[in-house]
């Protein structure tokens, strides 16, 4: 199994880079540039989907207590000099060459650990680049990221790349991170219009055939800016809920809706510490925009965080 956050270009995870980290020299060679435009308008491009998630009536004590929790990133590495990551000064670590040098060559992560630090109020960061020199992300430097991560004190791991298939390396680090109550959210793909198929790690946090019930994490599509199913995001059975993912800081995809529903995750334990991370999801799940109702294009629905800290405050 090889997946790669330019081919989350091909699992169709990134239909479009952000067009805010483009002065970045390494950056749009493997990814589209999104709109001239935006490229300095950061807060403008997050305001959408904070305002269609009900992120901003979130309380402001409550993003405060998010500090607590910290949110695993796994992906391709970060700038840690982008303005968003800066003021966090995340913890770093590559699996690969096993140091503290995460730096993107591709981009991807950068955006993702990005949103995830928009998204989550005070949580800290931890980055783990699992990818190597070619962008891919093979099953044992991703199981060995997982495992990485939940040594090193992530409560939540935010997974924004995909394949058609899994491997028992996977599935050992996936349970590993479960059995030690880590919540772990994972983007489900992009490739709706190349014959939908169900995709990992996803599959294995919402299994094929759920309808959005039980699982082990969350498998996160994307909603447009109507709050639709976005034309490209996967549509299934494994579907557990959804969030923004058109125009996030510039991107498109299901890799951008998922760093949002990690960040959510942040602040409804930072709500209430002693939620286990099952609570976290059923209560994600709860108070999404369907109301209860599941469906293949968009799960339980568009997350709404701050109904979701709400019932959090009053969960025992």
């Amino acid at each position: 199994m090889a997946r790669t956050a330019t081919a989350a270009v091909v699992a169709g995870l990134a239909v479009a880079a952000a067009a805010w980290f483009a002065q970045s020299p390494a950056l749009g060679t493997r990814l589209p540039a999104a709109a001239p435009g935006t490229a300095q308008q950061p807060a403008a491009a997050v305001r959408w989907e904070l305002q269609a998630t009900d992120a901003t009536a979130v309380p402001d004590a409550v993003l405060e207590d998010a500090a607590s929790i910290e949110i695993g990133v796994v992906d391709t590495g970060a700038d840690v000099s982008a303005p968003t990551l800066a003021a966090r000064r995340p913890q770093t670590y590559d699996v690969l060459t096993r140091n503290v040098d995460v730096r993107d060559t591709y981009g991807h992560g950068t955006l993702v650990a990005s949103i995830a630090a928009a998204a989550g109020g005070d949580a800290r960061l931890l980055i783990v680049k699992a990818a190597g020199t070619s962008g891919t992300i093979s099953a044992t430097s991703e199981a060995a990221a997982i495992r990485y991560a939940v040594t090193h004190g992530a409560r939540i791991l935010n997974l924004s790349f995909a394949g058609p298939t899994t491997s028992p390396v996977e599935r050992a680090a996936i349970r590993y991170a479960t059995k030690r109550g880590v919540l772990l959210v994972a983007a489900a793909g992009n490739a709706y219009a190349q014959g939908n198929p169900v995709e990992y790690p996803a599959a294995l946090l919402q299994p094929a055939g759920s309808n959005g019930r039980g699982g082990a994490g969350l498998a996160v599509g994307a909603s447009g800016f109507d709050g639709t199913r976005a034309p490209f995001s996967s549509s299934g059975s494994w579907i557990s809920l959804a969030a923004p993912g058109v125009q996030v800081l510039g991107g498109n995809g299901t890799s951008f809706a998922a760093p949002q529903v990690a960040g959510a995750a942040a602040l409804v334990w930072g709500a209430n510490p002693a939620l286990t991370a099952r609570q976290v999801a059923d209560i994600l799940k709860t108070t999404a925009s369907g109301h209860g109702a599941w469906t293949p294009d968009l799960g339980y629905g568009v997350i709404d965080v701050a109904a979701a800290v709400r019932l959090a405050a009053t969960t025992s």
